[in-house]
């Protein structure tokens, strides 16, 4: 079973293979939309295709107008990628405060200022030498980087680590959190998870169609790390792949 900190790692370590993949070719994975469907795909991408390159050559037309403009040409960008690095990114930020404002303690109040004497006893020195920890704990514990905060450093990954150090129990300034808290976790880990692993195909799936075959089947679709989806039926064994149909 897939454990929360699994998919939170999972949005760690593949932040970065989405960057990268949002500036390079479109690969279209057809896995789930049975052979129609993958043509169908293949069409919204070409027509997505189309539409890049209109506002892309209006965009060199202007370029071309303005001789001060030098340098290389823009990199295409992937919009599935970019829409599913927002999405991901806005839920872990947004389960980050949530649990942050329901389990984390607010930071420690220092000492009210006093003014500067000259220890005269023992007992005033110990309580200054008090005072003093005191001010030393509250502004440390101010600036804790275990301590999460609304504004700053707020991207996806941190989030993830955050959010994993709260469901390993790490020390920290927050309480031990509750069954709801870790399940609200749970939730959008996975679910981000499964986002980015989509957008990268970089996970081997299995999906059973609505549709059966004519012989009364059921017709299971295979696809995912990058190959091409592959449909067969469980009753008479026909199987169905991009271009090729076989007994």
């Amino acid at each position: 079973m897939t454990t929360t900190a699994t998919h939170l790692r999972t949005c760690v370590l593949h932040w970065t293979d989405l960057h990268e993949a949002a500036g390079t070719p479109t690969v279209v994975n057809g896995f789930g939309l049975g052979l129609r469907g993958y043509l169908a795909r293949l069409d919204a991408a070409d027509a997505e295709q189309l539409e890049y390159e209109r506002h892309q050559a209006a965009h060199l037309r202007t370029l071309e107008r303005d001789p001060i403009q030098l340098g290389q040409r823009p990199v295409p960008v992937r919009l599935h990628i970019l829409d599913t690095m927002r999405t991901v990114e806005a839920a872990l930020i947004a389960c980050a405060d949530d649990i942050a404002h329901a389990a984390q303690r607010a930071p420690m109040t220092p000492p009210r200022a006093q003014r500067a004497a000259v220890a005269r006893t023992r007992a005033e020195r110990l309580a200054w030498e008090d005072r003093a920890r005191q001010i030393h704990q509250a502004k440390a514990d101010l600036v804790d980087p275990r301590r999460w905060r609304y504004t700053g450093r707020r991207t996806a990954p941190y989030a993830a680590l955050w959010l994993l150090a709260r469901i390993e129990r790490k020390p920290g300034p927050c309480r031990r959190l509750t069954d709801d808290e870790e399940h609200r976790i749970g939730t959008v880990a996975a679910g981000a998870a499964a986002r980015i692993e989509r957008a990268l195909d970089i996970a081997a799936q299995r999906r059973t169609l609505d549709q059966p075959c004519a012989c009364g089947g059921a017709i299971d679709v295979h696809g995912g790390e990058g190959r091409p989806p592959v449909a067969h039926c469980t009753g008479c064994g026909r199987v169905w792949a991009e271009g090729v149909t076989a007994a």
